[in-house]
């Protein structure tokens, strides 16, 4: 269709587009040619009416003269003579009048029975020849279109094959492998039993005081172990990516840290091919030293030799990573059946980081931490459904939020309320632009909507 329709039709455009410029300048100088006979006549006819109006005043001169009894003869044989004169030149002007007008009249009826016409003729051929040379590309154009249709066909065919061959199970496990996080769940939490000093007895005080103990420091190691690093849905960790993707999930680190390992493998064996490649053609030159000098070589091959080396220890480095992995991966289900004392760690503050604290005296108060799974299964999707607004606030002073979760605030700036202040001295509020965090509750003046739902009137 681009060759025989579009590309025919518009060569075929560009050549009637001259030979219509070429026939309306043959036009043009027809019209030219005739107004220039025309001028000619036109001329002519002037010239020999002043002419006939000098004769014609000499003549009235002349019989003057003759009738005047005191003029003298000298000047009536003048005035013959001048009237003579002017009398020769009225004849020739007249003569050439006659013939400019013969030549005009011949000329505008050659112009407008055979120029104009002709050209008009020619134009006239020129857009039946277009006519035909358009249904030709309108013929040519269907021709495609049909040969193209079974192949439109054939493709919404397929189309809808592979749209009924869909499957919505294996498309999901697809996306399951791609992006499974190899978490483990958590370990159960254990009973802690506060009231076993009151009916401790002589006999089981030890025991009692041994499964208190064990007791109390399971659930606050498990909760500081498995928050934030076992819940599937928590919040992605801030900050920059780390060379061993140890920001990333077990399983997502072992795909990076695999690839990244095939990547240096493929740059290995394009190194060592160069260095096989740069020994032969020493071994060449050595042989024929007319072709080269053997120590021309010798810095690329120093060059490709440590980038061997330094691939070599990459990957060493990348595989050593890898095993930690899989090592951790393979025994991670046996640790799930073990006693819930293997997850003992030492029990620490949080801060609004995230990071944790042995010592008392460093804590900072921060933002609440969620410990419950409802409430960082609605933090994981806070963006794609935010939580609807139960007031606003307007800020007092101004608050730099540079603690990780906080929400940084002018005075006087007006925010939403989205969660109400817990008893721990922070409130959630979200910014028109849709940015959210914590706020310090004694910088801000609250106002909750009586009819939103888990407002509270203040009384």
């Amino acid at each position: 269709m681009a060759h025989r329709v579009y590309g025919e039709l518009m060569r075929y455009a560009h050549d009637l587009k001259t030979e219509r410029k070429m026939h309306l300048q043959e036009g043009r100088k027809a019209q030219q040619y005739l107004d220039m006979c025309w001028k000619q006549m036109d001329n002519s006819k002037k010239k020999f009416e002043r002419e006939c109006r000098e004769a014609e005043k000499a003549q009235q001169s002349y019989e003057r003269l003759d009738n005047d009894t005191n003029a003298t003869k000298a000047d009536v044989e003048k005035a013959k003579q001048q009237l003579n004169l002017r009398t020769h030149m009225a004849d020739e002007n007249k003569n050439e009048y006659a013939a400019q007008l013969q030549n005009f009249n011949g000329e505008q009826h050659k112009h407008f029975y055979v120029v104009i016409p002709q050209i008009y003729k020619q134009l006239q051929e020129m857009d039946e020849r277009r006519t035909i040379k358009l249904s030709e590309c309108y013929r040519g154009f269907a021709d495609s279109e049909r040969k193209v249709i079974p192949i439109i066909s054939k493709c919404l065919e397929g189309m809808i094959l592979a749209a009924k061959s869909v499957d919505e199970r294996r498309d999901s496990q697809m996306v399951v492998d791609s992006f499974k996080s190899g978490f483990e769940p958590p370990g159960d939490f254990p009973f802690e039993d506060y009231s076993q000093h009151i009916y401790r007895t002589i006999s089981d005080g030890t025991i009692s005081a041994s499964k208190q103990e064990i007791g109390k420091v399971d659930a606050k190691t498990t909760v500081g172990k498995a928050k934030g690093k076992l819940w599937l849905f928590g919040k992605k960790p801030k900050g920059p990516a780390l060379e061993d993707f140890s920001h990333l999930p077990p399983e997502q680190r072992r795909k990076k840290l695999q690839q990244r390992i095939d990547e240096l493998n493929r740059e290995l064996q394009k190194e060592s091919d160069q260095k096989d490649a740069l020994n032969k053609m020493k071994d060449v030159y050595e042989k024929n030293p007319q072709m080269g000098d053997p120590g021309s070589l010798q810095p690329k091959l120093a060059e490709t030799m440590n980038n061997i080396d330094r691939l070599r220890m990459e990957i060493h480095k990348n595989e050593a990573w890898l095993s930690e992995v899989e090592g951790k991966t393979g025994g991670r289900g046996d640790r799930r059946h073990s006693s819930d004392i293997n997850h003992l760690v030492t029990q620490g503050r949080e801060s609004p980081e995230g990071s944790y604290t042995d010592d008392a005296n460093q804590e900072v108060r921060g933002p609440p931490q969620q410990h419950g799974h409802h409430s960082e299964f609605d933090d994981e999707f806070e963006d794609d459904d935010p939580l609807p607004a139960i007031g606003h606030c307007k800020a007092i002073y101004p608050f730099d939020g540079h603690n990780e979760g906080t929400l940084a605030m002018k005075e006087g700036e007006v925010l939403y309320i989205i969660e109400e202040d817990k008893g721990d001295g922070w409130t959630r509020a979200r910014r028109q632009n849709g940015e959210e965090g914590y706020v310090p509750t004694s910088y801000i003046d609250v106002t909750l909507e009586k009819n939103s739902k888990g407002a509270v009137t203040y009384i």
